[in-house]
């Protein structure tokens, strides 16, 4: 099919004419548009690949980013996790410490309220707000292993501090010292002396405590009973092995008691003031032997 178009000008009166073949316009239309629409979908998926990449690329991003929180926020925890264990084991050896100080306290017989382990040490000082720093991380940790290193050996010494002070303490204890009565008065002493039966003169091997029959007769130091029962010139007698050597024994009792190898402690009641035995009246014969050997108590009452 052809389409023929005139087209007259006012120019010197000039006709054009213009012959179209339809078909081939169509297909020529048709084969341009196919071309733009080619061009702009070619573009937009250009367009599109390019916005794709750029996201891809930041999701890249995030994800390490992610990965980096992730393990900062592992290696905080484990961080912790060994501060808290750190700090557990600190609190522990601190209720070791502050135990074993109150015991020394104790047995060093200090004045009350001199050490107070249950606040902490006065300290003090005027403030240098300018050299005043905040603390990092691997400072605080060396700190830290600082302070357990000395409490270890804080302990180790507070360890052998006890020690020596339970060995003083064991041996006061079991050195004779103080009256083997609670009540009654120094009726004989410890040496030459006329004799109450013959009127002679005769070494007396001990002191004399006269007092009321019945009265208590206590135990001068720890030990472990060696004697508990009548003995020729003691009458009801109790005799104390106290170790390095000292004895005491406790003569003229009413009555003893407590039994051979019990063992009994400073101040233990162990018998009942009598007059057994060769004796003119309620009082405790007192006697102390230091290896074999009778020697003076007075040394020992007085202590």
């Amino acid at each position: 099919m052809n389409m023929n178009i005139i087209l007259f000008t006012n120019k010197r009166g000039q006709v054009w004419s213009f012959d179209f073949d339809l078909v081939r316009l169509g297909v020529a239309s048709v084969a341009g548009l196919a071309l733009v629409c080619g061009i702009a979908a070619y573009s937009g998926f250009r367009l599109g690949e390019s916005e794709i990449s750029y996201v891809e690329e930041w999701q890249d991003v995030i994800r390490s980013q992610r990965a980096e929180i992730s393990e900062a926020r592992d290696t905080a925890q484990a961080d912790l996790d060994a501060l808290t264990l750190r700090l557990g084991q600190m609190q522990a050896q601190m209720l070791r410490l502050n135990a074993l100080g109150e015991r020394l306290v104790q047995q060093g017989d200090f004045a009350e309220g001199e050490f107070d382990f249950n606040n902490p040490p006065a300290v003090g000082g005027p403030q240098d707000v300018a050299g005043q720093q905040s603390t990092e991380l691997t400072d605080f940790m060396g700190m830290l292993d600082e302070l357990m290193v000395e409490l270890d050996d804080r302990k180790h010494k507070l360890n052998v501090l006890e020690s020596l002070l339970m060995d003083r303490n064991l041996r006061e204890r079991v050195m004779p010292s103080g009256r083997p009565v609670e009540s009654g008065w120094l009726s004989s002493k410890f040496g030459k002396r006329t004799d109450p039966f013959t009127g002679k003169q005769e070494h007396h091997e001990g002191v004399d405590f006269a007092g009321k029959e019945g009265a208590d007769v206590i135990a001068v130091g720890d030990g472990v009973v060696s004697w508990a029962g009548k003995r020729s010139g003691y009458g009801t007698m109790v005799e104390v092995t106290h170790g390095n050597g000292y004895v005491t024994r406790y003569g003229h009792n009413k009555k003893s008691l407590v039994e051979v190898g019990e063992t009994v402690k400073k101040g233990q009641l162990i018998a009942m003031m009598g007059s057994t035995g060769r004796s003119t009246g309620p009082h405790v014969h007192f006697e102390v032997l230091h290896n074999g050997k009778t020697v003076n108590p007075g040394k020992y009452i007085n202590n």
